[in-house]
């Protein structure tokens, strides 16, 4: 498949050069060369230093991170503590501790003793569940005229 793919897009291409030949053939098409040497004439050279540049502490193209306006030491420290607190310890430790919390909803220990509860049920041979866990007497039914013609499905 690949190889068919080849052969087509070479083929095209050969189509392509084809009409650009025939095409500069017949409009006598040239290309002119530039020949201007201005290339060569520029020079690139270094801007002069004044005691001025050493005498201003803040470079000309600093942009603040937003933590200090004033000073760029100042604003770059900030900017790192804030990051190292906010991942490493927020993020990081803060996911560690909650990933190993203990159980304060004592789901373990409710499954456990559920678990516990069926197996002594099961080798007393008593219902795993009773019938009688509601009183019966206090449970209030309607009355079939109540009832009428509602379906009951058990």
């Amino acid at each position: 498949m690949s190889a068919l793919f080849r052969l087509t897009s070479r083929a095209v291409a050969l189509q392509r050069s084809l009409a650009i030949k025939q095409a500069s053939s017949s409009l006598h098409a040239c290309r002119s060369i530039k020949t201007s040497p201005k290339k060569d004439e520029t020079i690139a050279a270094p801007a002069s230093v004044t005691t001025e540049d050493f005498a201003n502490p803040n470079p000309k193209n600093w942009v603040s991170y937003g933590f200090d306006y004033k000073t760029e030491t100042d604003d770059r420290k900030a900017t790192k503590s804030t990051f190292f607190f906010a991942v490493t310890l927020c993020l990081v430790w803060g996911t560690f501790y909650w990933a190993y919390l203990p159980d304060t909803q004592i789901r373990n220990w409710a499954q456990r003793e559920g678990f516990l509860e069926l197996r002594r049920r099961e080798q007393a041979g008593v219902d795993l569940v009773s019938p009688n866990y509601v009183d019966p007497s206090s449970i209030v039914l309607p009355s079939d005229e109540d009832l009428g013609n509602t379906e009951i499905i058990i």
